[in-house]
């Protein structure tokens, strides 16, 4: 019982770490040479020297973009209280000149709710205003012109006490660094960028005290921008790479090792990380991580593959099963529950397909695929024997079930039997579907 209520008190410990992103990411932000230190650098010089800063932060989905802006600005607000204005935008919500939407303050700061509005140039510096209001108690007026609302936004990021009629009291920002963050910031490179210009060319003053930083997991998002708006862009990027397969399985360590000033018990804590240690310098422990990576090396993907979900609490330890059960329920694997319906034929005119693409035929069709069933069937003398319309019979159905499809839209005129095909399964799909089938010959 005390070993369960030890395995217990250990699950909520690794749950709770699994879902905090400022752990995972805080764990290789002591590296000079991470995104984390360069893009605090950035933003904690223009607090300190008061010069504006733009950067952009790139990389695929899942690599922790967000995460990270999330931890330097923590970080900035215990350094500088009360000297840092975050204001957040979104693409989806303020790029488009039609899309006819405006955001709100919820009570929490700076969160997003949608209303109507009649443009998304007014929705930008609007947006600004009224997220700047909020931040220093001020009045927002929903009756303010546009040109209202961009003096505003100007007079703040210059520091001056210039107020529109908008706002009912005085208001003093000296010293004040106003960060602008920009999610899904290719978005706002459509059109004629004005929102993009009206902010960058407002930052130029030497008075300014700003930063504008753009999340993308487009690559090319600096090249989108107009000559104009590139002219003011200070061209700064981090690139956030996917970790490589060392860095997954140390942070996997990291993660799953418990700290042993825990309040667990002291010996449950050694048994546990040793028997953890073991799996991972295990060879099929390795194997597993190759699997992982190859399908998805994010650490976004690392977190879900949870094998804390499937621990035995009766034992109170993580065993390799539970990493294999893991990996098993992220991987997407509709294809493979294709090939358990497909009947013996189907399969030989598969094998026969991947038999071609490797001897590198770059283009091949029915006739191509009979001619090397054939040849098995006589190099290997099998029973499995079908004559030709049977054959084309299975292959029209594997192209209604998507196993298979004609390499290009042309050609409809065209038989079946001519017209070229490729095959949509990789070799270790086809070659797992084969062993997973239990009657295979």
């Amino acid at each position: 019982m005390e070993r369960q209520n030890s395995a217990e008190e250990a699950l909520i410990l690794l749950r709770i770490r699994l879902c905090t992103p400022n752990f995972i990411f805080s764990l290789s932000s002591d590296s000079p040479d991470s995104n984390y230190s360069k893009l605090k650098f950035i933003l904690s010089s223009s607090v300190v020297e008061a010069c504006n800063n733009s950067v952009l932060l790139l990389g695929p989905r899942g690599c922790g973009k967000i995460a990270v802006l999330e931890l330097v600005l923590e970080d900035l607000f215990k350094e500088f209280p009360d000297m840092i204005t975050v204001i957040k935008l979104n693409g989806l919500l303020h790029n488009d000149d039609n899309c006819a939407i405006k955001a709100s303050l919820s009570p929490c700061r700076n969160f997003i709710k949608l209303i109507l509005v009649p443009y998304a140039v007014f929705l930008f510096v609007d947006e600004i205003a009224r997220q700047l209001c909020v931040e220093h108690e001020l009045i927002f007026s929903k009756m303010a012109s546009f040109d209202d609302n961009s003096q505003f936004m100007v007079a703040m990021l210059h520091a001056y006490t210039y107020l529109p009629y908008l706002i009912t009291r005085e208001c003093g920002l000296a010293h004040k660094t106003v960060i602008f963050v920009l999610d899904e910031f290719d978005l706002f490179t459509q059109g004629k960028q004005r929102l993009l210009y009206s902010l960058l060319d407002a930052m130029q003053s030497v008075t300014s005290q700003a930063a504008v930083v753009g999340i993308s997991c487009r690559l090319d998002a600096d090249q989108l921008l107009e000559k104009r708006v590139r002219s003011r862009f200070s061209h700064r990027k981090l690139l956030f790479l996917p970790p490589s397969k060392e860095d997954l399985q140390r942070l996997l360590k990291q993660i799953l090792l418990l700290p042993s000033d825990s309040t667990l018990p002291q010996d449950y804590i050694v048994e546990f990380n040793a028997r953890l240690l073991n799996i991972l310098a295990g060879e099929r422990f390795k194997d597993i991580m190759d699997k992982l990576s190859c399908s998805d090396p994010t650490i976004n993907n690392l977190l879900r593959f949870s094998a804390v979900c499937f621990m035995d609490l009766k034992s109170g330890f993580i065993s390799l099963e539970n990493f294999k059960a893991a990996l098993s329920s992220i991987q997407r694997q509709p294809k493979l529950e294709c090939l358990k319906d497909c009947s013996i034929l189907e399969l030989y005119i598969l094998v026969c397909m991947k038999r071609l693409e490797v001897k590198e035929q770059e283009s091949y069709n029915f006739n191509a695929v009979m001619k090397e069933y054939r040849s098995i069937h006589e190099s290997f003398q099998t029973s499995d024997h079908y004559s030709r319309s049977v054959c084309l019979r299975a292959f029209e159905h594997l192209l209604q079930r998507e196993v298979i499809a004609f390499l290009d839209n042309r050609g409809h005129s065209q038989s079946v039997e001519f017209r070229p095909v490729k095959l949509l399964l990789s070799p270790h799909e086809l070659y797992q579907g084969l062993k997973s089938y239990r009657s295979c010959p």
